[in-house]
């Protein structure tokens, strides 16, 4: 019998390779731009065309490769970093397994040019599919020059899974955000489609967060820095009251790297705990510097997750340096020992004896006897219970006769409800004529009415939830919206990847009746807004839709646009805390009951409950 057990061809060996590195276009971009930030490059220009599916380029002015070096970094496992296993243990750079230019050359066509600033000539290399095609010695550029064609050309069930231009754009403009953050000594350039869309200088680390957030979160940041013998923690948090309840700028980097750390991450949700609601986040931007040896980095392709020694330690400094911080811009509550109107604290003297406080008591008090020795104490008469109770009686009375003498009588009641309940799996449907038409709103939360099986009670906020959802949808769908131009345009800032993602949603945004202008460098005008949304923020309105697309990611129209209708509707629905009349009620239940699904949110919450007579009647018991 034959063997069985054989070696995989490189080529096929690199294609699965690809498969843990090159997950898309945005993974291409990142494994590049490392290679140039790990080349010592001072700028670096990314051009990409469709999202990076057809073309991806990267140029740098780093230190370039000599023609031998040029053609090695195409084998696998060929790497500058790693000489022996103790090296993994102290890692500076970025990417060093060698992995990632020969996974990038499995599944696509691959063109690289650069010098070194000492040589005269550079190099060309030409690889397709892993086969080399050409190598030529040619006048270019000091530092690389490389060029990704056609990602996932020979490996078709790849490229089918690639998600819409607008989604991979995002994944592009998030990897980049990621390097950016870390490196704002460095100047980048994103050019798409031959259209320069991000160019940043080079600055310091408060000033490259304005750069890619907008100038809006410059007076938000409050600074983080602390240094200990673990390590050293520093960066920005946002003050408490910019919390979002979407999608927050959360970044945790260590050593120069972007990395996800849940652990910590819940070490900065408990420092924010106090100060913002449980459905809010915070914002971060979050830099460790510790020993190499101290961290792992090796536990994952991508290198997004790392293991740190000493966790728990870390966590503790995190939490502290985080609460002092806050503290310090009095964003909560702190003590301060140096104030010069604080009260002196003696000092103890053991040669001055201390004497046992005393308490003055009435042995002869008896709460339950009125004695001369509580003589000072108020009558219960005096306390006019007598009144008060008849007071309230008087006004019972007078509440009957003032009823209305044409309101419905116990047998209307009976006739007009009917059968009240039609159940279709556990959703209610309940019509409007069902209802009796007096309302009663219960510590402006809940509207409560009677029906014929016990008290109804109606969330306030998810009723109008639900009720605008339904319209903005239509609205939208159909392109029926009203918009209202405005006399003073507001400016809207979008960060770099907002302002990447708006392109998505931006057709759906005008047909719910909002239009903006470009006004260059990620910023729009807003020159009309949908009628009908009272006082809200248009300009958070929009922020807070495009961050629903975002953290959803969908690219099915229909579920992009119910995205949108319920993000609309959850900022402009009647808010928790507003008091309604007896008319506003009755137009939120009527339209409610007119809803093809009046039980439920579009988000699964529950809208309307019954308790029914049994269940009173056992309370009351």
């Amino acid at each position: 019998m034959a063997d069985i057990i054989h070696l995989l061809p490189d080529a096929i060996a690199n294609q699965i390779a690809a498969g843990e590195v090159i997950q898309r276009p945005a993974s291409v971009v990142k494994e590049l731009v490392e290679n140039a930030l790990d080349a010592g490059a001072t700028q670096i220009r990314i051009h990409i065309k469709d999202a990076g599916r057809t073309f991806v380029q990267v140029i740098d002015n780093g230190k370039g490769m000599s023609a031998t070096d040029l053609r090695m970094a195409f084998e696998r496992h060929a790497t500058s970093k790693i000489r022996s296993a103790d090296d993994l243990f102290a890692l500076t750079t970025m990417g060093f397994r060698g992995e990632a230019l020969p996974s990038i050359a499995a599944i696509s066509q691959v063109e690289v040019k650069s010098r070194r600033q000492e040589d005269e000539l550079g190099s060309s290399l030409l690889i397709s599919g892993s086969r080399l095609e050409k190598q030529e010695f040619l006048s270019c550029a000091a530092g690389t020059s490389i060029t990704v064609k056609n990602i996932f050309f020979n490996v078709p069930a790849r490229r089918k899974f690639l998600k819409s231009n607008e989604t991979e754009r995002r994944n592009i403009f998030t990897e980049i955000e990621r390097i950016v953050l870390v490196n704002p000594d460095i100047e980048f350039t994103l050019v798409e489609n031959e259209v320069e869309t991000l160019h940043l200088p080079k600055t310091n680390l408060r000033q490259r967060i304005v750069q890619l957030e907008g100038k809006g979160i410059n007076q938000q940041l409050i600074e983080i820095d602390e240094e200990t013998t673990l390590g050293k923690i520093y960066g920005y948090v946002a003050r408490p009251e910019f919390a979002k309840k979407g999608r927050a700028s959360q970044f945790f980097f260590v050593n120069n790297r972007f990395i996800r750390h849940p652990y910590f991450h819940r070490a900065v949700m408990q420092a924010f705990e106090p100060l913002i609601a449980a459905n809010e986040k915070p914002g971060y931007f979050i830099y460790f510097q510790v020993d190499p040896g101290t961290i792992d980095v090796n536990i994952h392709p991508t290198k997004t997750e790392v293991k740190f020694e000493n966790e728990q330690a870390l966590w503790q400094i995190l939490l502290v340096t985080i609460r002092e911080s806050l503290g310090k811009f009095n964003a909560m509550p702190s003590i301060d020992f140096d104030r010069s109107d604080a009260p002196e604290i003696p000092l103890f003297d053991p040669s001055h004896s201390s004497t046992m406080p005393r308490v003055n008591l009435d042995p002869s008090y008896n709460p339950f006897h009125q004695t001369s020795s509580a003589s000072s104490q108020t009558k219960p008469s005096s306390l006019g219970w007598e009144q008060l109770y008849r007071d309230f009686e008087n006004e019972k009375e007078n509440q009957k006769e003032v009823e209305s003498p044409t309101g419905p009588t116990g047998e209307d009641q009976e006739h007009s409800l009917g059968n009240l309940f039609t159940q279709a799996g556990d959703k209610q449907n309940i019509p409007e004529s069902d209802l009796f038409p007096e309302h009663y709103q219960y510590k402006q939360r809940y509207i409560l009415t009677s029906v014929k099986s016990g008290l109804m009670i109606i969330d306030q906020h998810r009723a109008h939830v639900r009720i605008l959802f339904d319209r903005y949808l239509e609205q939208i769908i159909n392109r029926k919206c009203v918009s209202q131009r405005v006399l003073f345009p507001e400016v809207l800032e979008l960060s770099a990847a907002e302002a990447a993602a708006l392109p998505s949603i931006q057709e759906d945004l005008e047909a719910l009746g909002f239009e903006l202008s470009p006004l260059g460098n990620h910023s729009f005008g807003i020159q009309g807004v949908p009628s009908g949304i009272g006082n809200a923020d248009p300009a958070q309105l929009i922020r807070a839709m495009i961050d629903s697309s975002m953290h959803t990611g969908n690219d099915v129209k229909d579920e992009l646009r119910e995205a949108l209708a319920l993000s609309m509707a959850r900022m402009t629905a009647i808010p928790y805390g507003r008091v309604l009349t007896s008319e506003e009620m009755l137009l939120v239940v009527s339209e409610l009951f007119a809803s093809r699904i009046p039980g439920y949110t579009p988000d699964g919450l529950k809208v309307v409950n019954v308790l029914s007579d049994m269940e009173i009647e056992k309370k009351m018991q």
